[in-house]
């Protein structure tokens, strides 16, 4: 029997299955996917390796976490097609971002354990950066349940459920950034005159490198820069461009605002799903 299943097949659905697999958490007999694309079933399968159905009561039925992996305006619709399917011991966990765990409460059955995840898009490296909360019925096993899902993907935390917008600014957004970073800082190479493929793999790179550091280090990235600043030298001079450009404060106005908008777009989903209520 199934011991997990996925109602989406897309790619961050696929993505968080072939790490489950990957680290041996479950094997691919144990999981099971549902879509309405043939195509992402027939994706979903061979790159997983496990069986797929266009019938979501099917994976509900068999699944003891549920994942569910649709568009936040879908989720009302199948959470309604699901629910009778479900049982004291099924764990819904939701990826659908600005649905809250209090509107899906009010969809399911009283009692229903519910855990909602923002992840990002690196998850389909190995490398997200997640953080999850709980519903209020969930239960701590359901919390180690969540981590060990998310954690054969990269990295997770456990938060507030208030502050999985900010999360959004954040991580969630995050990747759009860091990729303009990468982008940028390629075209300063180009226009010193480096190759711009060789210029997109130091950049790249240095990224990757430099995230490695702080996360492998324990060291504040504070304290890494000062490292690489020697006095009246080249890096220093280039930070000095950097704040006189406003970097760090317009980094910072963009996690905001991404995370402003995340709260927007939360309220405004909640007020479309309780008309439906």
């Amino acid at each position: 029997m199934p011991r997990v299943g996925f109602i989406g097949a897309g790619q961050m659905a696929t993505a968080m299955a072939r790490g489950i697999v990957k680290s041996k958490l479950y094997p691919a007999a144990d999981i099971i996917a549902s879509d309405r694309s043939k195509e992402q079933r027939e994706s979903f399968a061979k790159l997983v390796g496990c069986s797929t159905t266009e019938d979501n009561k099917a994976v509900a039925k068999g699944s003891e976490t549920l994942i569910l992996a649709v568009k936040p305006n879908i989720v009302p619709y199948v959470l309604a097609e699901v629910k009778g399917c479900l049982t004291s011991s099924t764990l819904v966990v939701s990826i659908a971002a600005g649905v809250s765990l209090a509107t899906m409460e009010e969809l399911l059955p009283t009692g229903t354990r519910l855990a909602r995840v923002m992840p990002n898009t690196p998850c389909l490296v190995g490398e997200t950066a997640s953080a999850y909360a709980l519903g209020k019925n969930a239960t701590k096993d359901d919390g180690k349940t969540v981590e060990q899902i998310l954690q054969a993907c990269g990295k997770t935390c456990r938060v507030q459920e208030k502050l999985l917008d900010a999360v959004t600014g954040l991580s969630g957004s995050g990747p759009a950034y860091v990729y303009i970073l990468i982008e940028a800082m390629a075209d300063g190479g180009v226009r010193m005159g480096l190759p711009r493929p060789v210029a997109l793999q130091l950049a790249a790179q240095t990224v990757l490198g430099s995230a490695k550091m702080v996360m492998e280090t324990g060291e504040h990235p504070g304290l890494l820069k000062d490292k690489v600043a020697s006095p009246g030298g080249t890096t220093i001079a280039g930070i000095h461009a950097l704040e006189k450009g406003g970097f760090r404060a317009t980094v910072m106005n963009a996690v905001e605002a991404a995370a402003t908008r995340s709260r927007e777009l939360s309220k405004a989903a909640e007020s479309k799903s309780s008309s439906k209520l």
